[in-house]
């Protein structure tokens, strides 16, 4: 049985979408992500953008609802 990288998803073209997906929170919220390596953002900057990409996907499923 071969091991998995947790960090890797299972559908490669799903890490494009996912990195897409995190420029557009990025740029909601105003931070300026870059392509690649971005551990000099603050965890201020850094949580704001997944803050803000669980937002998005809470009114997307709550919209999937109705």
């Amino acid at each position: 049985m071969s091991k998995s990288n947790s960090n890797q998803p299972v559908v490669p073209t799903a890490r494009e979408a996912l990195d897409k997906f995190k420029m557009e929170a990025a740029n909601e919220v105003g931070v300026n992500l870059k392509q690649g390596y971005n551990g000099d953002l603050t965890s201020r900057e850094a949580g704001s953008v997944g803050g803000q990409m669980v937002k998005k996907m809470i009114e997307a499923y709550e919209n999937g609802m109705k």
